[in-house]
């Protein structure tokens, strides 16, 4: 059992999760509510819970399967944000910190994964 309070890459996750709630949801169209804010915001959300439930496990395997987890619904982020930004609901700057920390986010999580992977080799 981890601590995922302790995990860069849990904080990193939290970290995004807060920011598109305070900066990203509210620049989204109350007619998209219920379809692109709502999926952004499960999306959002499902990363760091993915890593709080991982961190539940007994095994590495299992920890590793909920990091996949984790690192599917980063790549939802990614494109809710990249089609918010088409659409013309966020401006310049908001897409460019949403894809720098999904940037970084991703590559924390395809390093841990492959450290636990190789962990067990």
């Amino acid at each position: 059992m981890r601590d995922y309070k302790k995990l860069d890459v849990w904080n990193k996750a939290h970290g995004l999760t807060l920011m598109i709630y305070k900066e990203i949801l509210p620049s989204l169209p109350d007619y998209e509510k219920y379809d692109l804010a709502s999926q952004l915001k499960r999306a959002t959300y499902s990363i760091p819970l993915n890593i709080v439930e991982g961190c539940g496990k007994y095994t590495d395997k299992d920890f590793t399967h909920f990091l996949d987890n984790a690192l599917g619904s980063v790549h939802e982020v990614e494109y809710c944000g990249l089609l918010s930004a088409e659409l013309g609901y966020l401006n310049e700057e908001q897409f460019k910190k949403i894809e720098v920390q999904v940037s970084e986010l991703k590559a924390m999580l395809i390093s841990f994964i492959k450290f636990l992977r190789k962990e067990k080799h």
